[in-house]
Formats: C-alpha cells, sequence, structure tokens
C-alpha cells in the first residue's frame, strides 16, 4: 500500500474561469476517481490547510490517499497530468510505503 500525499494551489489560469468552467471541469474528474476508488484506491482526506498551520506550507489544498501499488500509482499521476490539472493548480506530491516510526527514524540515523 502506498500513501500519496498531494498539496495544490490555484493558478491565475483557474481564478480567470467563471465557476461554471471551474465547476465544468471539476465534474469531468468524477467518474475517474470514482473508478480509482472502485480499484482499491482510498480517499483519507482531503482538506483545506488553514493559515493557522505552524510552518505552513504555501499550498491551499491537500489530500491523502492510499494506492494498492506503484501501478496504480502510475496511472493515477498520468490521468491528473492526461486531465490537465497542471495548467490550472500548482502542485506538489509526496508517495512511498507507510512504515513505522522506528524505521523513519533509522533512515534518519543511516543518512
Amino acid at each position: 500500500m502506498k500513501n500519496y500525499i498531494e498539496l495544490w494551489k490555484a493558478k491565475d489560469s483557474w481564478k480567470s474561469l467563471s465557476r461554471e468552467e471551474r465547476g465544468n471541469y471539476l465534474s469531468l474528474l468524477g467518474p475517474h476517481i470514482q473508478n480509482f476508488i472502485e480499484n482499491g484506491v482510498e480517499i483519507v482526506s482531503w482538506g483545506v490547510n488553514e493559515d493557522i498551520t505552524f510552518q505552513r506550507v504555501e499550498y491551499d489544498f491537500f489530500a491523502i490517499w492510499n494506492i494498492p501499488n506503484s501501478k496504480i500509482v502510475e496511472e493515477f499521476e498520468k490521468l491528473v497530468e492526461e486531465a490537465g490539472w497542471y495548467n490550472y493548480f500548482e502542485q506538489v506530491n509526496a508517495c512511498g510505503t507507510a512504515t513505522s516510526p522506528d524505521e523513519v527514524l533509522g533512515k534518519l540515523i543511516e543518512m
């Protein structure tokens, strides 16, 4: 199982669209998200990055997914790119296999 984290904020190209254009674009994504869910992808959380967050990253939204394997991660990333998402949003991602705190701390020591 892979944990996949997205952080994004709107570009001017998104902000310049009308509400109707934004809604139309986002409605096209729904069936694709549903298809991934039917193939084992789990939405852990979507949210707004709160202004009061200590050492806040300069991204306004986040999504956290559990994705069954690397193949589906690649399919997910390809879909996001092909959908033109990056034309409208600046985004960074993180992905990895969930491990224990001890394993991560061990990696920090090994650096």
